[in-house]
């Protein structure tokens, strides 16, 4: 079922990039879906059932409308930052410690704080991420932790874990 799974997935993103429903793109998709499936089915969902939970892709709805809110509250914040003829930065490296359990998931958040304008995932060591902000307001640890991840953390345990 994992096999089927993952061909399913792979054979939707196919379709859904290409836009395209000619009887050569479809047979491209499912040779494309069906080689990747053989090569790195081992390698992807250790437990298929939480792939077909309908509760998980509502939560995804919520992650995605509240990432694109996110990305626009922090466009506005860079451009301010850029016209500014002070150009208030305070730029730094902090430590954010996460909660997630899953690979898959730090992945997701630290994409997630890199594609937010004004910050840049460096690193992820275990349960920390390093983040390079373009304004670090404060020294306290709980601060920068709730305003970089703040919302996303919560919605991607609920989606991944």
């Amino acid at each position: 079922m994992k096999k089927i799974t993952l061909f399913i997935i792979l054979f939707l993103i196919w379709m859904a990039f290409s836009f395209n429903l000619e009887t050569a793109n479809i047979l491209s998709g499912v040779f494309a879906a069906l080689l990747t499936t053989l090569i790195f089915s081992s390698r992807f969902l250790t437990s298929w059932k939480k792939f077909y939970n309908p509760v998980r892709y509502f939560w995804l709805i919520i992650y995605i409308i509240i990432f694109v809110w996110e990305c626009i509250k922090a466009n506005f914040d860079v451009a301010y930052r850029v016209l500014s003829p002070r150009m208030p930065i305070k730029p730094g490296i902090v430590k954010v410690h996460s909660s997630l359990k899953t690979e898959i998931a730090k992945v997701i958040l630290a994409n997630s704080i890199t594609m937010t304008p004004g910050t840049i995932t460096v690193d992820i060591i275990d349960s920390d991420l390093y983040v390079h902000w373009i304004y670090v307001k404060s020294d306290d640890p709980a601060y920068y932790t709730k305003k970089i991840i703040g919302r996303f953390e919560t919605l991607l345990k609920r989606i991944f874990e």
